[in-house]
């Protein structure tokens, strides 16, 4: 598994709001006038109205406060005669892991409904007067919000340092210290919108027909079907980052001493900090092309007869999609890094050793600081196969899935 779908997984495990269908379904609707007398008059009124709002909000308020501490070092070993003196320290290891994985939302919606619709006048007598008025109505809303706020305080200590051996006599005099290691990973995930409507053509048939009625008769069929559609998507994530990581095998003294060698060897002093924000991500298809097929016949009717077929097919769609990273009128989302690693600031000074010993030695270890920031997020993407060129980001990250593709990963299929 990919690092983004475990990342993404993780995402839904907390703070997910999902909604996997809603669907307006109808049986086969039938709107007949048809036998009737000469000189009657008939009128169907048909109005049929989905209505289907989707609200889905997030919040999450997270504070991480980390204060992780080890130390091996401050050692004293001094004013002492006769003997060797050692100072010899372990390793100080710090690790650190912050995660938080925070809102999400997704959203799948059937703007069709279901069924065929059938509209018939027809076998009506002389003179009649026959009329039908379909009216189908469908709005759907949907509003994905999120909103985050994301503040990670890390202060990380490794120290091995700061040990004395001072004014020794008559012995060597060794300070020997461990390695000094901070590790400081936080990762913050945040804020996705996935929302599907859409039918993909999985809707009925419409026949609408005048036929066969009698002379001088007046028929009409009106029809109006209306769609409107409304997404809205809005991502809000302000995350401020504080991390101040330090590793020290620096700061030993080996002074004054008389009578033997004087030796000075330090550990690696080692500090990695990884910071890593993902947020802000919105997705949506509209696809309502719910008509598979639509027959209007007028046909075999008398003289003089007025028939009338009249369909309105209005369509509204609006679509929505912000992000913002810092909020509250900030420009972006903030990451303070502070990184030390030193083994520096060792002091043999004033040692005074045998006629046969070897000259006062120092030996520091590497002192390595390593620093990854990643940002990324802020992306939106509409329709079912939109594609977009998409930074060289350090995970597999990918937003041209379709539906179906993200509906398996997400376990929605």
């Amino acid at each position: 598994m990919t690092n983004y779908k475990k990342q993404l997984l993780s995402v839904l495990a907390s703070g997910a709001v999902m909604l996997n269908t809603v669907l307006p379904v109808y049986a086969g609707t039938v709107i007949e006038i048809s036998g009737n007398g000469s000189d009657s008059n008939n009128t169907a009124n048909v109005s049929l109205n989905t209505s289907t709002n989707v609200v889905q909000n997030n919040t999450a308020e997270i504070e991480n406060y980390v204060d992780a501490e080890a130390n091996t070092g401050g050692n004293d070993a001094n004013d002492n005669t006769g003997g060797d003196v050692d100072v010899d320290t372990g390793d100080a290891t710090v690790n650190v892991s912050v995660a938080n994985a925070v809102n999400s939302n997704s959203a799948s919606v059937d703007c069709c409904p279901q069924g065929d619709t059938n509209v018939l006048i027809s076998g009506n007598g002389t003179h009649s007067d026959n009329d039908v008025d379909f009216d189908q109505n469908s709005t759907i809303n949907v509003f994905q919000d999120n909103y985050a706020d994301i503040d990670n305080d890390v202060y990380a200590d490794a120290k091995t340092g700061k040990n004395d051996a001072n004014d020794n006599t008559g012995g060597g005099v060794s300070i020997d210290t461990g390695d000094a290691e901070v590790n400081v990973e936080v990762s913050n995930t945040a804020n996705a919108n996935w929302a599907q409507v859409g039918g993909d053509g999985q809707g009925g048939q419409l026949s609408a027909r005048i036929v066969g009625n009698g002379s001088n008769s007046d028929n009409l069929i009106d029809l109006y079907l209306d769609s409107a559609i409304l997404v809205k998507q809005d991502n809000d994530a302000e995350i401020e980052n504080y991390v101040d990581a330090d590793a020290k095998t620096g700061k030993n003294d080996a002074n004054d001493n008389t009578g033997g060698d004087v030796s000075i060897d330090t550990g690696d002093a080692e500090v990695d900090v990884s910071v890593d924000n993902m947020v802000n991500f919105n997705w949506a298809d509209v696809d309502c092309g719910c008509l598979l097929d639509l027959l209007a016949k007028i046909a075999d009717n008398g003289t003089y007869t007025d028939n009338d077929i009249k369909l309105n097919l209005d369509d509204e769609l609006e679509v929505f999609q912000d992000n913002q990273c810092g909020g509250k009128g900030e420009e972006e989302c903030k990451n303070d890094v502070y990184a030390d690693a030193k083994t520096g600031k060792n002091d043999a000074e004033d040692n005074t050793g045998s006629v046969d010993g070897g000259d006062p030695s120092i030996d520091t270890g590497n002192a390595e600081t390593a620093v990854d920031v990643s940002n990324s997020g802020n992306v939106n993407s509409y329709g079912a196969d939109s594609e977009q060129d998409w930074p060289d980001f350090d995970f597999n990250f990918n937003l041209s899935l379709s539906w179906e593709q993200l509906a398996q990963l997400l376990g929605l299929l």
